[in-house]
């Protein structure tokens, strides 16, 4: 077997249990720069892309090197995507909803709300059209994206206050992530804030903010938001399942090597499916000393979830009649989606529901 037969079929784990580090005598020293949208703080979401350098750096025996900069330590948060496309940094790692404002097509690249969750996500990007889609519509910003993780369903966020109807977010200042989600609750009456995770906490302190969503348990206890906001609601029907991206360079990337390439390929897949597992591993127990430190957990009614339907419904159609790119990617997504609520139907939604009604 060569060296890139091995990368593709045996992938990081392998190539590093055989001791191998493909073609590195023909290789250049390359060094990249990555710019995160993420604090060093949350070591899953931000770990997500020091699990992706460090595969790089292994695999290459050294001789490819990524360097992690953490938000608005090369640039603000949201500027990643300008700093990708103008190649001021060779990558970044970010959710791509925040780039929302550029054209309502990034959206479909990370989570919608009732869209696909995070097992679907993958489907559709793997074995779907996501990939082409999406990679499609990246290359008008002079990038191509791989898979850099996923926080699988988020929670429904923080509030001062409970929310029994649609009627209680009128007037309320809540942070969400990206501009989608703050088109539809505009709709019904919230008044959306966009700030990056490091800074939620004081405005929730302050009063400032009314209400936030970040991720989900272990992520939001890191961050204090119990201590601000003690209601605490469930689900994320915004984020389902959204993926978290590596934005490459097209210039940079196209300058790599064959197997240089196969490396970054390799190690986002590893660093992708590692997200996911930890914020399974993690959240239980971060859930479980929330409720000991009495946050109270609580499901949003049938009417909230009703009427936040109903809004986001008319939120895509209106991005359809604006966005040529929203509705050509929209339209493969839900098409594909429709199998898989059916297909779920049958057997992980039947199975999870007996589960969760089990003493184990």
């Amino acid at each position: 077997m060569d060296r890139r037969s091995l990368i593709k079929n045996a992938g990081i784990a392998g190539v590093l249990a055989a001791g191998i580090a493909p073609a590195v005598h023909a290789q250049a020293a390359v060094r990249w720069r990555l710019a995160s949208s993420f604090p060093k703080s949350l070591d899953t979401i931000y770990g997500g892309a020091e699990v992706f350098a460090k595969a790089v750096k292994a695999m290459s025996g050294g001789k490819f090197e990524i360097s992690v900069h953490a938000g608005g330590e090369l640039m603000p948060p949201f500027g990643v995507v300008d700093g990708v496309q103008n190649g001021s940094v060779e990558m970044c790692h970010t959710v791509p909803y925040y780039f929302y404002g550029k054209n309502p097509a990034f959206a479909l690249g990370s989570a919608i709300p009732f869209g696909l969750n995070s097992r679907q996500m993958n489907a559709w990007m793997m074995h779907g059209n996501g990939r082409k889609l999406m990679n499609e519509f990246y290359a008008k910003y002079n990038m191509l994206s791989f898979a850099g993780g996923n926080t699988g369903c988020q929670m429904g966020g923080w509030y001062r206050k409970e929310i029994k109807s649609p009627a209680d977010f009128k007037g309320m200042k809540m942070r969400l992530g990206g501009g989608l989600i703050g088109d539809v609750m505009t709709k019904l009456g919230a008044v959306p804030q966009s700030i990056p995770g490091g800074e939620i906490y004081q405005s929730l302190e302050k009063g400032t903010l009314d209400a936030a969503e970040w991720v989900g348990p272990y992520d939001d206890q890191k961050l204090g938001f119990n201590k601000v906001a003690p209601f605490y609601y469930y689900p994320g029907w915004w984020e389902g399942g959204p993926e978290v991206d590596f934005f490459i360079n097209q210039k940079a990337f196209d300058g790599l090597s064959a197997e240089n390439k196969a490396i970054v390929e390799a190690a986002a897949a590893v660093a992708s499916s590692d997200m996911l597992a930890k914020y399974d591993a993690l959240n239980p127990t971060a859930l479980k000393q929330l409720v000991a430190s009495k946050t109270k957990v609580l499901p949003f009614s049938q009417a909230v979830l009703d009427a936040s339907f109903k809004a986001s419904m008319e939120v895509f159609e209106e991005n359809g009649a604006k966005s040529p790119e929203w509705k050509k990617i929209y339209a493969d997504l839900r098409t594909f989606q429709r199998d898989q609520v059916l297909w779920f139907r049958f057997a992980e939604s039947a199975f999870d529901n007996f589960m969760s009604k089990q003493k184990l």
